[in-house]
Order: structure tokens, then C-alpha cells, then sequence
């Protein structure tokens, strides 16, 4: 049979990889090839719950995609931002104040960073599905490219990673799976371009935690992610070339009861030897599905034995899809309250939410 006929599109070449010596954050990477047997996914739990209850994060290889398929996903990702028009761009702009959503085209200088600086970073984000919104001209030949891409985020390194935090806890591996329905009612966006994203200064977005449970980062060369070590010190992420850098989000610590850790990040300026190039990402920010209430998995018999750390009580918990719309209408566009050590607070839903400026 004859092989898969792609359309043809210009390449992306990647910035340099940095020559300098910096503190890189130390967290094991998976082989998640290995969780596609029972007795690999119980090697792989204990692994998996330490790295994300001590840090939040970890790498991700072996998980299926070749490098000459991530670096074409690349190229497909930097279409919104030099083959579509500006003005055919913002047909297509996020409704982030209106819906909570980042659907779509987000400009730069939409939120303020602090002291009436803005932003830097250009996105553009696709619902899981693809198809049920519209896109560019010059992004449709690619759509179908896109959603098969989507599904080998969501079937092929999400589900292994919630089947593998599930047994950590002593569930049932699907305990977390069946929260994440591809087709459910919900958003699970599928960035494809994060640009420019540093500031001037030394705080890129304010450092907080994602929104959702899950956060899949395609590793590229640009040293600009920092996590905040269990030390409280500031750590870069290290490129790992075709890895996957995983992290977990506030949702995935409400379910959890506070066990796994909604790591805080934040990207700032690059290496001298890398400023000037274009800090080009994809990033699949996984979020339960909207019906979801995010209280903690108190069946689990490891939270009975560790205890359970809850943000609210059970009864005033929101939902995914509420606490998503607060966190997304709110970051960036609301008044925080200053703390002490650089720490700003809001509240949304009774919940603080701390960010660490």
C-alpha cells in the first residue's frame, strides 16, 4: 500500500542549544513504553509518585512519536504566526474575558505581568477535538495532522501517566483515566506556539501552578522554563531532544488531596547565547472533564494513611470546568493582593491562589 501523502509545509529551524552552565532541576525521566504491561506500570508507579510528589515534574521518552514527527508538528505549530495574515489572526482571538476560554488566538500584551508590564506571549490553542472550531485558512490543511496529534497526547502519554499517579494512590488504574474522556464535555487545549514568551526583566508570566491535572511540555532548546525546586531554589528545565517534560496542575492536587504536588514554574529570559531566537512550544494542558468536582480521592488507602490536604471543604469545591473559566478570567486581568517574599494572592471560588512574582 502506498504510504500517507502529507501536504508540504516551510520548516522551522530551532534555536541552538545553550552552551552555558546552569543549575539544572534534577527529576527522573520515564520510559513510558514500559506501561503498556502490568508489570511494567508497577516498576514504573513508585518512580512516578515520587518524582511528582516531591517535584511535580518529570521527562517523558519512548512515548511513540519519532523526531522526524515532533519536528513536522513543529512546523505545523509555527503556521498561525507567519502564514496567517494579522487581520485573519484575530478573527480567530481567544474569549478569555468573555468564557474563560483560550480557544484560539491569544495576542501579545492581553495580561499584566506587574507594574504595568505586559505580556509577550502569542498563542494560539486548539480544543482537543480540532474540528469543532474554526481556524486559519492556512491552518486547515494540516487539521487532520493536529487531531491525530492530540490523540497521541491524550491516549498515549496522559493516560499512562493517570493510570501510573491512580496506582500510586492504591486505585484503580482507570481511577483517573475515567475523569479524562477525549470526547467528554470539557477543554483540553492543544497549544500550538508559545512566542517570544520572556519579558523584560527577570519574571517572565507570574510563577504559579497550571490550572488543570496534567501539563504535557514537547521539550525544545530554548532555556527559558524554571521550576521551583522542594530547596524553594529557582532550577532550569533541561532540554531532552524528542522528550516530554510533564508536570502536574492545581486540579490534579485537589483530586489528589494535596499528594501530588501542583508544581510552581515560570519561564524567563533565555541564556545570553540563545536571546533573539523564538521560543516556539507545544503543550497539551490537560483538564478533567467539566463535570468533574475537584475533592480529593479520600477512597484512596494511601490518603487515609498520609491524610488528606484540602484546599476547601468538600461541599464548597468547584467544578473543573468553574474553576477553569475563574482561573482563566481571572489571571493576568484581576488585581492581586501583595504578600510578603514576593508572594501576590487572589481568591476564586473561596480558594487562594498564590503567585510567586
Amino acid at each position: 500500500m502506498p504510504g500517507t501523502t502529507y501536504p508540504p509545509l516551510a520548516h522551522y529551524e530551532p534555536a541552538p542549544v545553550t552552551k552555558e552552565d546552569l543549575g539544572w532541576a534534577e527529576f527522573p525521566i520515564i520510559d513510558i513504553s514500559q506501561a503498556e504491561t502490568a508489570e511494567g506500570r508497577a516498576k514504573l508507579a513508585p518512580v512516578v509518585r515520587d518524582a511528582m510528589r516531591t517535584f511535580g515534574f518529570l521527562y517523558i521518552v519512548n512515548h511513540g512519536l519519532t523526531e522526524a514527527q515532533n519536528e513536522r508538528m513543529v512546523d505545523i505549530a509555527n503556521i498561525p504566526f507567519t502564514q496567517v495574515p494579522e487581520e485573519e489572526l484575530k478573527q480567530f482571538s481567544s474569549k478569555i474575558e468573555e468564557g474563560g476560554s483560550y480557544r484560539g488566538y491569544k495576542p501579545r500584551q492581553f495580561w499584566t505581568i506587574d507594574n504595568g508590564v505586559r505580556d509577550q506571549i502569542e498563542h494560539y490553542a486548539l480544543h482537543r477535538p480540532i474540528f469543532q472550531q474554526q481556524h486559519p485558512t492556512a491552518l486547515q490543511p494540516y487539521l487532520s495532522e493536529i487531531r491525530a496529534f492530540a490523540e497521541h497526547n491524550h491516549y498515549n502519554i496522559l493516560h499512562p501517566i493517570l493510570r501510573l499517579l491512580a496506582l500510586g494512590l492504591e486505585l484503580p488504574e482507570d481511577a483517573f483515566v475515567n475523569k479524562h474522556n477525549f470526547n467528554a464535555q470539557g477543554e483540553t487545549y492543544d497549544e500550538m506556539n508559545s512566542k517570544n514568551v520572556w519579558l523584560k526583566g527577570h519574571t517572565g508570566r507570574r510563577p504559579m501552578a497550571d490550572i488543570g491535572t496534567i501539563t504535557i511540555l514537547w521539550s525544545q532548546p530554548v532555556t527559558a522554563l524554571q521550576i521551583m525546586s522542594p530547596d524553594g531554589k529557582w532550577r532550569y528545565v533541561k532540554h531532552i531532544p524528542n522528550g516530554v517534560v510533564v508536570n502536574a496542575g492545581d486540579a490534579m492536587d485537589m483530586l489528589s488531596g494535596g499528594f501530588y504536588k501542583a508544581t510552581i514554574h515560570r519561564v524567563i529570559q533565555p541564556p545570553q547565547d540563545q536571546r533573539g531566537y523564538t521560543r516556539l512550544g507545544l503543550f497539551y494542558f490537560c483538564l478533567a472533564d467539566d463535570a468533574v468536582k475537584l475533592v480529593p480521592m479520600a477512597e484512596s488507602p494511601v490518603l487515609q494513611r498520609v491524610g488528606i490536604v484540602r484546599k476547601c471543604a468538600d461541599e464548597d469545591a468547584p467544578t473543573m470546568q468553574e474553576w477553569r473559566t475563574a482561573r482563566t478570567k481571572a489571571y493576568g486581568l484581576s488585581q492581586l493582593q501583595k504578600k510578603e517574599n514576593g508572594v501576590e494572592e487572589q481568591v476564586l471560588h473561596g480558594l487562594v491562589l498564590k503567585h510567586y512574582n
